[in-house]
């Protein structure tokens, strides 16, 4: 079993946390300090942690916020963190110390945001401030999508998306989505490819909500879109299409109905074990004169623990076939259980979906393993 991350994030932050600030600020007690943070710390997961040793900060540092920020802000380094890793989740605790402590102090909350977003990343500790201080925020967020960083102008993005993961709904925006696609029109031809694809997972969780307004959207940014904008487009309807969302697919040129036959399917084994794998198989064949472009996902109706059964769409491929032309696609699907999905014995339904309309594959039965009754 992988190790959890709260274990990467362990006594050593602590130490190096202390360290360091005493290094800029020679009044830190380091070993009041480190006394206070280690008390209950084994029992927190790892976004308490960091939550923990912010407050812990709060009584060790200067009294007011823009003073103690200063302090974090002077150990920052000149340069980020090599990406991957949990290594700059190192200043999870000083994001977290803005976000707690900062909200009553919006100009020097902005401007240790902005440096801190350039080491680790700051989008969880910017949401309080759009809930309290949104005005302010969207305009500060407006002239940062100019900013030379692109870590700021991810920020921008990131930031502002509803359903983030790891946060707490954006919930007035979730209603009006407006002022969030005003700061993406400013990004999305962005130069960087780490700002692009923020910007197309924002589109996506506003789909979730306004898939209209998405689609709406999608279809005006592919005028006169570059290469780079296309792919934008596409990630950002990539929930709707697997949907089988109409509107979406026909965004993204694959018009209803697609005339393809399932030509050949297969299911192996038919009776696989938990833990182990099933493969899924199909040939798609166009028996029409004209070019026929489709995307093709696979829909497993897994069963769950009360029997009832939840789809899970997989993507297979995009494919363009001529006259009398043929493809066989094929996937292999594990049945081991995930931290996002858990596996029940019974009868799985399978599914193609092509262009959205749904066409049958097959079944397999999971079974669960068997029990081995070691010798007497």
């Amino acid at each position: 079993m992988a190790e959890p991350l709260k274990a990467q994030f362990g006594t050593a932050v602590v130490r190096r946390l202390a360290s360091e600030i005493v290094a800029v600020y020679p009044q830190f007690q380091p070993a009041a300090f480190e006394r206070a943070a280690l008390l209950g710390f084994e029992d927190l997961e790892l976004l308490a942690r960091g939550r923990h040793l912010a407050d812990v900060l709060h009584r060790h540092l200067p009294k007011t916020f823009p003073a103690a920020a200063r302090v974090l802000l002077a150990t920052l380094p000149q340069v980020r963190e090599p990406a991957g890793g949990m290594a700059s989740f190192f200043y999870l605790p000083h994001t977290e110390f803005v976000a707690r402590f900062g909200l009553g102090h919006f100009a020097a909350s902005m401007r240790a945001l902005h440096a801190l977003t350039q080491v680790f990343t700051a989008e969880f500790a910017m949401r309080p401030f759009l809930e309290q201080h949104e005005a302010a925020t969207l305009e500060q967020l407006r002239r940062w999508t100019h900013d030379p960083s692109e870590h700021v102008r991810r920020l921008v993005s990131e930031s502002t998306r509803t359903r983030l993961p790891w946060a707490g709904r954006l919930r007035a925006f979730q209603k009006d989505p407006a002022p969030v696609l005003d700061l993406l029109e400013a990004l999305r031809d962005d130069p960087s490819a780490y700002v692009r694809r923020s910007v197309a997972n924002n589109l996506n969780d506003i789909g979730k909500d306004h898939p209209a307004l998405l689609v709406a959207t999608a279809t005006r940014w592919m005028h006169g879109a570059t290469t780079e904008r296309r792919w934008v487009v596409q990630r950002a309807l990539r929930s709707l299409v697997k949907q089988g969302d109409r509107a979406a697919m026909a965004v993204l040129g694959h018009a209803m109905p697609a005339s393809i036959r399932v030509s050949s399917r297969g299911i192996l084994p038919k009776q696989p074990t938990m833990g182990a794998h099933v493969t899924l198989t199909c040939s798609l064949r166009n028996p029409t004169r004209a070019t026929q472009r489709a995307i093709v996902d696979l829909r497993i109706h897994f069963v769950k623990s009360n029997g009832s059964t939840r789809v899970k769409v997989f993507k297979l491929g995009v494919v363009e076939l001529e006259h009398g032309e043929s493809v066989s696609l094929r996937k292999k699907v594990t049945l081991a259980d995930l931290t996002t999905r858990r596996h029940y014995p019974g009868l799985h339904t399978v599914e193609l979906q092509i262009n959205g309309a749904v066409e049958p594959l097959g079944t397999f039965e999971l079974r669960a393993p068997r029990r081995v009754i070691p010798p007497v």
